[in-house]
């Protein structure tokens, strides 16, 4: 894998899931417990979006597919090993907000591929 493929599903992958991580510890003393998760996610979904748009460029579909599962799977265990396991949170983790979150990490890159590739073939049909 070279360097720029790792930069974005890895790296970029792990900085999102931390830029939520800390912000749930930043948070979590003036948020209640159950709508920490669902206060942090419009943030993230911004800051996400940002960085498909600004920070990742590709041609294809499948790449941001790829994209997509990468940042879910490194989502998920991060998640599990850094929340579910050391921190183990009384009243459980997977709810509907995290539930909602995998989803989101997801698709937010495919749609962002999906609306790249329209606006590509839309300036390419006025030249």
């Amino acid at each position: 894998m070279n360097r720029k493929y790792f930069q974005e599903f890895v790296g970029w992958g792990i900085a999102l899931w931390l830029i939520g991580y800390a912000l749930g510890f930043v948070l979590f003393f003036v948020v209640p417990q159950a709508a920490l998760g669902w206060v942090i996610m419009p943030i993230g979904t911004a800051v996400t979006l940002w960085v498909l748009f600004k920070k990742i460029a590709a041609a294809s579909l499948s790449y941001y597919l790829a994209l997509g599962l990468s940042w879910a799977l490194l989502a998920m265990g991060l998640d599990y090993v850094f929340l579910v396991k050391l921190l183990k949170p009384g009243d459980g983790y997977y709810k509907a907000d995290v539930y909602l979150y995998y989803i989101l990490t997801l698709v937010l890159p495919v749609v962002a591929g999906l609306v790249k590739r329209r606006q590509n073939l839309t300036s390419s049909n006025k030249n």
